[in-house]
């Protein structure tokens, strides 16, 4: 069952929005290896803004996510692609459907 997620958002830094987007998409097979990683949604909010939406079903497993390779390789990258830090909200799943 669903009851944790992130929410978080990403300022591409200008000319880098293709690279960012790129970088989301080559996330996904990283988090395929994470059990506890439920659901993960790279997504795209307006032409330079971007997110990544996952969820989880406990705390442990939103945890072992945020010490995985999706969010190592997002810091070690985030230098180059954002132009501010990345804002990683923690979510309470209240309703959802599917996952």
């Amino acid at each position: 069952m669903v009851k944790v997620g992130l929410l978080v958002r990403l300022e591409a830094k200008p000319g880098k929005e293709q690279a960012v987007a790129e970088f989301l998409r080559g996330g996904l097979p990283l988090v395929e290896d994470e059990p506890a990683t439920l659901t993960w949604y790279g997504i795209q909010l307006g032409p330079s803004t971007f997110g990544i939406f996952d969820t989880f079903p406990d705390e442990a497993g939103r945890k072992a996510h945020l010490g995985g390779k999706v969010a190592a390789a997002l810091m070690a990258s985030a230098d180059d692609l954002f132009s501010a830090p990345p804002t990683i909200e923690m979510v309470d799943i209240l309703a959802s459907k599917g996952a």
